[in-house]
């Protein structure tokens, strides 16, 4: 009896989560409150304090869960694939699933509103852009190095420039209901960083391009 209380409890306690996570997505952290909760689930509030006493509770509890999964998405990206080019268009097809979703980055939605957010929760929302940053310069160093990618700048800089184009590819497409901006924004970001096609006689494709010089060694 005591562990199918706990499983419910824990049932419960995602569901709140799911709804949460939708509202911020849609509305931000500000939009909704624990009322909005409740009625969608036909819980009483106090129901919803029972599981998490206070707003910002729920909220770094529902960064924390978001951010695991990204993890869990970014190490299958590793898994399928070691090409750096390949991974970073798997991890921009990330933020287009969530589009697609007609939904916006749960961190980005927090980032917008960060001054107003407790300090917990700033925490967590900054640690969550650090480790997809710490992320996407592993792979562009890689890449880098690998001959996969090409690119000026630092690997660290190019991380942020990414996260921070594609953040703002989605803000912008959101209100035009207009998924294909953010291809389009996303598609040029990208392509910046890949190494012009060259032909077995190391001429410039046949799309036109510069010529680069070979890589040493």
């Amino acid at each position: 009896m005591a562990r199918e209380g706990r499983t419910e409890r824990l049932d419960t306690a995602t569901l709140i989560l799911d709804v949460a996570e939708r509202l911020v997505q849609v509305r931000g952290f500000n939009g909704f409150s624990y009322a909005d909760v409740a009625a969608e689930l036909k819980l009483t509030k106090a129901a919803v304090h029972y599981h998490f006493a206070g707003k910002s509770e729920l909220g770094e509890a529902l960064i924390t869960r978001y951010a695991a999964h990204f993890t869990e998405d970014l190490a299958a990206i590793e898994a399928r694939t070691t090409d750096a080019s390949a991974r970073l268009d798997a991890y921009a097809d990330l933020y287009l699933g969530v589009l697609r979703a007609e939904r916006m980055c749960l961190c980005g939605m927090m980032a917008a509103e960060y001054p107003t957010l407790p300090a917990p929760m700033q925490a967590t929302v900054l640690r969550f852009f650090d480790d997809n940053e710490s992320w996407l310069t592993d792979v562009l160093r890689q890449g880098l190095e690998r001959g996969d990618l090409e690119f000026s700048g630092s690997p660290v800089e190019m991380a942020l420039m990414i996260v921070g184009g594609l953040e703002g590819a989605m803000l912008v497409a959101r209100p035009f209901g207009d998924i294909s901006r953010f291809q389009a924004a996303a598609t040029q970001l990208l392509a910046v960083l890949k190494p012009v096609s060259r032909n077995a006689e190391g001429s410039p494709n046949a799309a036109g391009g510069t010529p680069r010089a070979p890589v040493p060694g």
